[in-house]
């Protein structure tokens, strides 16, 4: 396996599938086959998820929420979708353990460091719910903060989209695909990958992040063992 220990993050509104809200579950399933493909192969696996399929708490405010308020019921939207994942993956046989950054003990544990590790290395599943429990960060900043605190090795970033292109692929039948590409070059050509914070984070810890099609059956198989799949970005 090229990486060992892998951050895999996932977008709330993929869980969509062919919905128009909520979680798909012939989605959510295979979501679950393609980890438990990577699992049996010896990968050390954390996962994050968003929770746009639910509420986004930077829509809160167009609604007359407060933001901060807003941002906390994202959260707690994204728990709900990390609760859904749990569930597909132990069906599959895999164990698991959810840590929240938000204190909910009848459901999940609070995160702390350095379990979340041994949790790793006992080969089981950890899922980050919740965010990293402050507003005002995404969870692609919490998909970055915890890939550097327990020293993953790459972040995966599952899209519906196979990698970064020069524009938006859906938009513009013009746009190419970047096979690799470096974090100053993503600066420069202000291409959207990650927010600001999370893709600062990545840059200053040299971590490097993988962009890829997730919906695509055996990617994340292949990516683990080295095949060049997505669009790399590195230092």
């Amino acid at each position: 396996m090229k990486y060992k220990r892998i951050l895999l993050k996932l977008s709330g509104e993929a869980l969509m599938g062919e919905k128009k809200y909520g979680i798909d579950p012939v989605r959510l399933q295979q979501y679950a086959d393609e980890i438990k493909k990577v699992k049996d192969m010896g990968v050390e696996i954390a996962i994050v998820i968003g929770g746009g399929n639910i509420f986004r708490g930077v829509q809160a405010e167009k609604s007359g929420i407060d933001r901060v308020q807003g941002d906390y019921m994202g959260m707690l939207a994204t728990l709900i979708n990390a609760m859904a994942l749990q569930s597909a993956l132990e069906q599959n046989g895999m164990f698991t353990r959810l840590m929240s950054g938000i204190k909910i003990e009848s459901v999940c544990e609070p995160f702390i460091r350095r379990r979340a590790i041994r949790h790793l290395e006992k080969g089981r599943i950890v899922i980050f719910g919740a965010g990293i429990g402050n507003p005002y960060f995404t969870t692609d900043s919490t998909a970055a903060l915890r890939a550097i605190e327990i020293e993953s090795d790459v972040v995966l970033k599952g899209t519906r989209v196979d990698g970064v292109y020069t524009a938006d692929p859906e938009k513009d039948a013009s746009a190419t695909k970047y096979q690799n590409i470096s974090f100053d070059e993503v600066y420069k050509k202000n291409l959207n990958v990650m927010d600001m914070t999370a893709f600062t984070l990545c840059q200053e810890n040299n971590l490097p992040i993988i962009v890829f099609d997730m919906n695509k059956d055996g990617n994340l198989s292949k990516l683990v063992q080295g095949e060049e799949i997505g669009t790399l970005i590195t230092a």
